[in-house]
């Protein structure tokens, strides 16, 4: 219940948000997936980093990931109210007032950004805003709601924190680092639309254009493969360009062809299937991908460095 006080002839309504409800608008489990791929892209990134300095810059990056998800969760509330799997969120509940959250929301912008362009350096600042700004505007504002590549054009804010990763500790962008990029751009479509195969009534009543409700759910199945077949190969490159060992690169192949047979399976499921079983396994199956890929890359990266120390 919401506390309501009365001054004068004004009512000002203060909600009893928790800890809890505030840390839930961060949206924690998609804060994890940046706060990990942007440690890869710090750690896999050369020279040496002041180990404090690098732990203030994943703070940053990870804060600035929560402030966007706040800011999702505020302009969303309608969309989220109606559908089962976000109804359950602090906002469309009334324990976290839209208000409350905008602002945390701006706060925590602001704040990680700061801190990361006056601790760490101003490209890697730079990058975060934008990506704040992407997600919060572009994606969530526009995208979102006016055309069924929003997850295609989206996927790019969830994909930069690698670069983030690899900026704050050098000042640069690399090629190695945009590689890490598209891995995540080009997993973004199959793995969301996999979701949305099975949860297309949710987001027909909310009103959101994803592609199985705009396209219709073949068409939706032949770009998840098409997607999955472009990227199985280019999780390889880091490998066959040497910037990992080739233990990363023959685990990327088999995750890879376990994508690409996921991707098939659903493209070859039966249109009178009501269940989406294939599209289940495929959308718990690219979390793991995902995971699986960097762990992977960070482990041989680390491994790499390891040995070098060793020999010298």
């Amino acid at each position: 219940m919401a506390v309501v006080e009365n001054i004068g002839r004004e009512e000002i309504r203060l909600s009893e948000a928790t800890a809890g409800d505030y840390f839930a608008l961060l949206k924690p489990r998609v804060m994890s997936l940046v706060v990990f791929t942007a440690i890869v892209g710090l750690v896999a990134a050369p020279g040496t980093m002041n180990p404090f300095i690098a732990i203030i810059a994943i703070v940053a990056i990870a804060v600035g990931a929560g402030a966007s998800g706040a800011l999702n969760m505020w302009y969303d509330a309608d969309i989220d109210n109606v559908m089962s799997r976000t109804s359950k969120r602090p906002v469309p509940l009334g324990r976290v007032l839209p208000g409350e959250a905008l602002a945390f929301g701006l706060v925590l912008s602001a704040l990680s950004v700061l801190t990361l362009g006056v601790l760490v350096n101003w490209l890697s600042a730079s990058l975060l805003a934008f990506t704040i700004f992407f997600y919060a505007v572009i994606y969530t504002m526009w995208l979102k709601r006016s055309t069924p590549q929003n997850i295609v054009i989206g996927g790019a804010a969830g994909a930069i924190p690698p670069v983030i990763g690899w900026a704050a500790a050098t000042g640069t962008v690399s090629l190695e680092s945009v590689i890490l990029f598209l891995v995540i751009f080009l997993w973004t479509p199959p793995h969301f639309w996999a979701l949305a195969l099975f949860k297309a009534g949710d987001y027909g009543r909310a009103g959101v254009p994803m592609m199985p409700n705009v396209a219709g759910e073949l068409s939706t199945r032949r770009q998840m493969f098409f997607y999955a077949l472009i990227l199985a190969p280019l999780a390889v490159l880091p490998a066959v360009l040497g910037y990992v060992s080739w233990g990363y690169g023959i685990a990327a192949v088999a995750l890879g062809a376990g994508f690409v047979w996921k991707t098939w399976a659903v493209l070859a499921m039966s249109s009178d299937d009501k269940v989406m079983k294939p599209a289940k396994q495929l959308f718990a199956y690219s979390i793991v991908y995902l995971f699986a890929i960097f762990a992977i890359y960070l482990v041989d990266v680390v491994a790499w460095r390891l040995m070098a120390t060793i020999g010298a």
